[in-house]
Order: structure tokens, then C-alpha cells, then sequence
């Protein structure tokens, strides 16, 4: 099952499944525990309340934390099922830097919300701006392979299933429904690749 696995893929999947085992042994909660400065921190913070300011770094490093088992399995779920297919496509060196620029992205656009939209003290971990970015080139790539739902268990042409997630995405953002998920920068994930790929795409002999 796992020869599948690319090499950066494999690497991510590890990397993140450590980080989780970590922080479940040092019980890192959301304000406390020694990955307090590496969660994505609000632009302004409130040292008054406990609440850090956003630090550089945290544009990356949050993506290697998950608020959940739960959290973590969804997105390495999705990594899996649709990272092997993107790093072969892109090779490795391209693909670590598209990964990493949605995550940059989606961590940009979740800071811009929760200082200008709707202003929240609480950090944001995990890597689904990153996944985001992986469904949206997968989805550009391979239009008509069939992607098949968990819930329900429905086959569709994937680039129907990232089309419908992204408009999902922006309509719960938009409204502001379930709380606790970073829908805004899940769309900046998406925006950030969507921008990579065009760059490349406008070079010479550069996207194929």
C-alpha cells in the first residue's frame, strides 16, 4: 500500500504523524505546551490575555500541527490519496515548493480574516491550506478521474469534486458556519497554487 508513496509525500506523512504523536504525549493545548510558538497566531496578539502576535515562522510551521486524530487523518487521508500523483507530476523540488507556498497562502489569508473579517484570539494549525493547493493542481491535471466522496459515497470527475469543495468552502467562509474551521485559508491554499501555476505556466517550457 505503500509503495506507492513519492518520496516527499512519504516524508510529509511522517513528519506530520511524529509532530501529532508529540504534541498528544506533551498534551499541547491550544495556549499552552511546547508548540505555543509555533501555531498560526492572530496578527495582533494580546499579551495581556495570553494571546502571542504572529511571528514569521508561523507562516510554516503551523501546518505541521493538527487540533485532532481526527484532524491530522483527514488530511493525510487526502495527502495520500492525491500527493503522489501531484509530486510525480510536478517532480519533487517543484512539488515541495507548491506545497509550501499554499501553505504560506493559506496562512496569509486566514491572518488577513481573523484581523479584518472576523477577528478571532485563537491560533490555527494544520495542513489543509497545503492539501487544498494539492486538490486544486490534481483537479487541473486529471479533470476526469474519478474521485470517489466518503460521505456520501458518490463517484465524481475530480475536477467536479475540487469545484464543489471550493465553493462549499467559500459559502461556509462567507457565512461564517462551522466554527472552528479555517474556511478562508483552505480558499488561500487554493489561491496561492492557482497563482504558482500560472506563474509557471507563463515561463518557457516551464508547466507542462
Amino acid at each position: 500500500m505503500f509503495r506507492q508513496l513519492t518520496p516527499l509525500v512519504r516524508a510529509l506523512l511522517i513528519t506530520n504523524v511524529l509532530v501529532y504523536a508529540v504534541q498528544v504525549l506533551t498534551a499541547s493545548g491550544p495556549l499552552s505546551g511546547p508548540f505555543v510558538s509555533l501555531q498560526l497566531w492572530p496578527w495582533h496578539g494580546h499579551e495581556r490575555f495570553g494571546v502571542p502576535s504572529l511571528q514569521p515562522w508561523q507562516l510554516l510551521s503551523y501546518s505541521f500541527l493538527h487540533g485532532s486524530s481526527l484532524h491530522l487523518f483527514a488530511n493525510m487521508l487526502a495527502l495520500y490519496m492525491f500527493g503522489p500523483d501531484v509530486e510525480r507530476l510536478l517532480g519533487s523540488r517543484r512539488f515541495l515548493v507548491y506545497f509550501l507556498t499554499c501553505v504560506v497562502g493559506a496562512a496569509v489569508a486566514q491572518t488577513l480574516v481573523t484581523a479584518f473579517v472576523y477577528p478571532s484570539p485563537y491560533p490555527t494549525v494544520g495542513a489543509s491550506g497545503g492539501i487544498f493547493g494539492l486538490l486544486l493542481v490534481f483537479g487541473m491535471a486529471y479533470p476526469r478521474r474519478q474521485v470517489m466522496l466518503l460521505f456520501p459515497p458518490i463517484p465524481m470527475p475530480a475536477w467536479l469534486f475540487v469545484t464543489l469543495y471550493g465553493l462549499m468552502e467559500l459559502f461556509l467562509g462567507v457565512f461564517h458556519s462551522e466554527q472552528g474551521v479555517a474556511h478562508f485559508a483552505h480558499l488561500g491554499g487554493m489561491a496561492a497554487g492557482y497563482l504558482l501555476i500560472r506563474h509557471w505556466r507563463a515561463q518557457p517550457r516551464s508547466f507542462r
